[in-house]
């Protein structure tokens, strides 16, 4: 009892012993720190708008503890950068610790505001440096990050926090590819008006926007007006307003854009929507040609890349892709033309329960169910397919309408536990006499490129896709090379030789 009652009398004493004991004494840097980067590069950033966290790792490689007398910016409190640096925020630190062979992080981000430049230009570089110990041992790590002008579109005033919708005045019923545009909310072409998107056009949604057009009124997104450009150059692209990398590919990151009904006569040629909640959203037509989607591209959506409501669409050369469930979903009935189409879903973000390609003539919307006639859904010379066994599923309310046609389609439907078996809307012989499939090839890989990075195009010679589909007329595939005068090619794209790895 006597030892245990020293013994513990003995690791008190150590105990008070060192809660008195200082730290341990450190040296001044000497000039010999070592960094992740010797320029950290923040990527692409709009006026206004705050970049991602960057780091830089600074590391002490000798075997003394040190301390840096300064870190700071070298614009000082006027630089647009902020720094974090080992958990503290601010512009100016003093005696930083590093112990011997360790390292410490420095966080950064940035805000720029382009009219704070004197520059006229629509981007430009703006730089900086981080400083450690600039009066006796000058080390830097320089920073630089691409800000661009942009116009923002955006509502008056916020309801209770929260972006609402708002009218686009005349004035902003022409969107130029002069500078990117950054919408906030859901700006709402009204009744009777047309917003006319010029080619090259940047569109970015922030989170929770989009873009609405209302009855009575128009979109006209047309990338492929003259001739003297590039097509890519002519491109309009939809997207989110994070311009970073890491999110070049990221689902889910804004609304959609939402023709609502009564919209008429809207048209995307040589666009692409990619990143969103729901691309296309197209509610019941007017009864005239609602949505005309030529050489467009969908894809990245976390829902789908079109949800048609009763809509009337003519789409050619569409690529729409991997979405969290229908990646094109045509339901309460309408009227569909799809023709050299690629419809695909390779979705890895999560489990998938919905096919690509999704026809009904009802919706349960709530506890309301909307049915609707099918005066027509036809597909001609497209690739249906995805890596889940049933790529397509046609969803028939008796009472209503259901017209639909399959002709020179690769199809994904591998059946393997016979459900559908004795469903006559899955009779692949019936293709006589205005059966609904016809000439069409089941569950053969079409071989695409990469469809994990939606590269769609199929291999000359090696793929069935090559030389299976039938003439319609349209004489060009999504870039513009033109289709074969004999038998032509299924999808968007007319089959090329794949690039290879030299």
């Amino acid at each position: 009892m006597r030892n245990a009652i020293l013994t513990l009398l003995s690791i008190l004493f150590i105990v008070a012993i060192s809660s008195c004991r200082k730290d341990f004494s450190t040296s001044a840097s000497s000039g010999n720190l070592t960094f992740s980067k010797d320029t950290v590069y923040l990527d692409t950033v709009f006026t206004n708008i705050g970049s991602s966290t960057y780091n830089l790792k600074v590391y002490n490689n000798s075997g003394d503890d040190i301390h840096i007398p300064t870190i700071e910016l070298g614009r000082g409190t006027n630089s647009n950068f902020r720094l974090n640096v080992d958990g503290i925020a601010g512009q100016y630190f003093e005696n930083i610790e590093i112990k011997s062979k360790d390292s410490i992080f420095i966080f950064i981000e940035t805000t720029v505001d382009i009219l704070d430049e004197t520059t006229t230009a629509t981007e430009f570089l703006y730089k900086d440096s981080i400083i450690f110990d600039g009066v006796r041992n000058y080390q830097d790590v320089k920073l630089v990050t691409l800000v661009k002008d942009a116009e923002f579109i955006y509502p008056a005033a916020l309801n209770d926090g929260e972006l609402n919708n708002f009218d686009l005045t005349p004035a902003q019923l022409n969107w130029t590819n002069e500078k990117p545009y950054v919408i906030y909310g859901y700006p709402t072409v009204p009744n009777g008006e047309t917003l006319t998107i010029e080619e090259g056009a940047r569109i970015h949604f922030h989170r929770n926007s989009g873009l609405i057009v209302s009855n009575g009124a128009t979109i006209t997104a047309d990338g492929d007006i003259s001739s003297d450009q590039d097509l890519l150059e002519k491109e309009i692209i939809f997207e989110g307003d994070r311009l970073e990398p890491l999110y070049s590919d990221i689902p889910g990151q804004w609304g959609t854009i939402w023709l609502q009904e009564g919209s008429t006569n809207n048209l995307f040629d040589h666009v692409t929507i990619k990143n969103g909640t729901i691309g296309l959203r197209n509610d019941l037509n007017d009864g005239n040609l609602t949505t005309t989607l030529n050489n467009v591209q969908l894809y990245n959506h976390s829902v789908n890349a079109i949800l048609a409501i009763g809509g009337n669409i003519e789409a050619n050369n569409l690529i729409a892709g991997n979405c969290g469930q229908a990646t094109v979903a045509l339901t309460a009935g309408g009227t569909y033309n799809f023709n050299h189409c690629t419809l695909t879903n390779y979705w890895t973000n999560g489990f998938r329960s919905f096919p690509t390609l999704l026809v009904s003539n009802q919706l349960q919307a709530g506890e309301t169910l909307i049915v609707g006639d099918l005066l027509a859904a036809n597909f001609t010379n497209t690739i249906v397919y995805g890596n889940e066994n049933l790529e397509f599923n046609l969803e028939k309310n008796n009472s209503a309408a259901f017209n639909y046609n399959f002709t020179n389609c690769l199809l994904r439907f591998n059946d393997t536990n016979q459900q559908f078996a004795n469903n006559p809307l899955y009779d692949f012989s019936n293709t006589l006499g205005g059966g609904e499939y016809s000439m069409n090839i089941y569950n053969n890989n079409p071989n695409f490129l990469n469809q994990s990075n939606n590269e769609f195009l199929i291999e000359l010679g090696n793929s069935p896709a090559d030389d299976t589909g039938v003439l319609t007329g349209l004489t060009e595939d999504i870039l513009g090379n033109t289709r074969s005068s004999g038998n032509t090619d299924m999808g968007a794209y007319q089959a090329d030789v794949f690039p290879t790895d030299d």
